[in-house]
């Protein structure tokens, strides 16, 4: 007891030091800009600070489908918590299995096998090791596409500022524009049988960018015509994100893997996965050593995943998704449209992944600022930098949607307040 007893008060600015001395001091910067604000509690779709301000949470990167501690996920959890949380990776494990069956019945058809991971760029690397596992050693991936920063992953990853520190990358890797089945095809053609292609079906880290209609129904033709190997990756569209379950799904089409993540784990856990067909998965189903991880598939991470799809059965919430996209789209885009019109290239959206996008990247920063300030966590967008970008939950109440509405309303009102007194040139 005298050690807690003893410990140091955590107030805000003990926070902050402890973040310069240890984590990033960068993170610190970009929260003295949002007020210094700390999380203290989540609940829903709301975020509490230590404080007792309240922010709608809009935010998260796309892993809160559910809102936080979603209660049939904190059950599934806190039951597990209570066996056995964490297994020997040596003996078979009930809730291993029993996700697996889950996520199994809630993807395309003849995808039936699953490799659990932590991150959503884990999930990529078991993908990519997959293809080359399969013989497919050069991989294609879309510009602006988004995967990940570790190292197989950042290869895929097409952006400079994230590639050109760790330049000399996985070699092989070819880049092509997003949409562009034409470039495609020229380079399946010129290399039959040996090439992987990963793309989202939204790019989401790139500011929303939806394809063409039959986009992707396209790449699955020229993937298959050529004797390819195509990943989907849905570690953040995935889960009912996008108004259906699977980005795939708007298509009807079926990857050799499939990758989910982000939402996965219920808000609660880390989780991702990998699943794959019976032939794309068949060197990791001989050998169970071939591509491992400590902590991949231990039971309380796979009692989330159970937790989660339950959760979105039973309560409907891709439906929910497609509902409220619906409905927050042309709201949203009207509310632009009247208040900083000028200011806004497009709105854009699918289901719960929406999208602002504005004539320069220093205005998305305000606005993400001012929506702050009205009390909304948005995101900005890695590889789009002058894209706002929403994923709220699908839990949102009426109120819920009128308070995101009534804070877009005040945000953009408020940014052309702080733009017009702005000096020339002072962006």
């Amino acid at each position: 007891m005298t050690a807690l007893a003893d410990a140091p008060v955590n107030t805000d600015e003990r926070i902050l030091d402890l973040y310069r001395a240890h984590l990033s001091r960068g993170r610190v910067t970009l929260a003295e800009l949002l007020g210094s604000h700390v999380e203290h509690l989540s609940d829903g779709a709301w975020i509490t600070t230590s404080d007792g301000e309240r922010f709608l949470n809009c935010g998260g990167y796309g892993v809160f489908i559910l809102g936080a501690r979603h209660p049939i996920v904190m059950s599934e959890v806190e039951r597990q918590l209570r066996t056995n949380p964490m297994g020997t990776r040596i003996l078979l494990e009930p809730t291993a299995a029993e996700a697996a069956e889950a996520l199994c019945a809630v993807v395309p058809k003849g995808l039936d096998r699953v490799h659990f991971s932590l991150s959503g760029a884990e999930a990529v690397e078991t993908a990519l090791k997959l293809a080359r596992a399969n013989g497919f050693k050069r991989t294609v991936s879309m510009v602006n596409g988004y995967h990940g920063k570790s190292l197989g992953a950042l290869s895929a990853t097409a952006k400079d500022v994230y590639q050109n520190p760790f330049r000399p990358l996985i070699p092989d890797f070819v880049h092509l524009p997003y949409g562009d089945l034409d470039a495609l095809s020229a380079e399946l053609s010129a290399h039959p049988g040996q090439v992987a292609v990963i793309l989202e079906p939204v790019q989401g880290e790139a500011g929303v960018i939806i394809p063409p209609a039959g986009y992707l129904r396209g790449v699955e033709a020229l993937v298959r015509e050529h004797g390819g190997f195509l990943i989907l990756d849905e570690v953040q569209t995935g889960m009912g994100r996008l108004g259906e379950w699977w980005g795939a799904d708007l298509d009807g089409i079926t990857p050799d893997v499939l990758l989910a993540g982000k939402a996965l784990g219920g808000g609660v856990m880390p989780v991702s996965a990998a699943i794959a067909s019976r032939k794309a998965y068949k060197p990791f189903d001989k050998d169970p050593f071939l591509h491992t991880g400590t902590f991949a598939a231990m039971p309380v991470l796979m009692a989330a995943v159970r937790g989660s799809i339950r959760a979105l059965q039973e309560e409907r919430l891709v439906t929910r998704a497609m509902e409220l996209g619906t409905e927050l789209l042309p709201k949203i885009t009207e509310i632009v449209q009247r208040n900083i019109g000028h200011l806004v290239k497009e709105v854009r959206g699918q289901g719960l992944l929406i999208g602002i996008e504005l004539i320069e990247p220093g205005l998305a920063g305000e606005l993400l600022t001012e929506l702050f300030n009205a009390g909304v966590v948005a995101n900005h967008s890695m590889t789009g930098s002058a894209v706002v970008r929403f994923t709220p939950p699908a839990i949102l109440t009426p109120a819920d949607v009128d308070f995101l509405l009534n804070a877009i309303d005040q945000a953009t009102r408020d940014l052309i307040t702080g733009s017009a007194s702005m000096p020339e040139g002072g962006r």
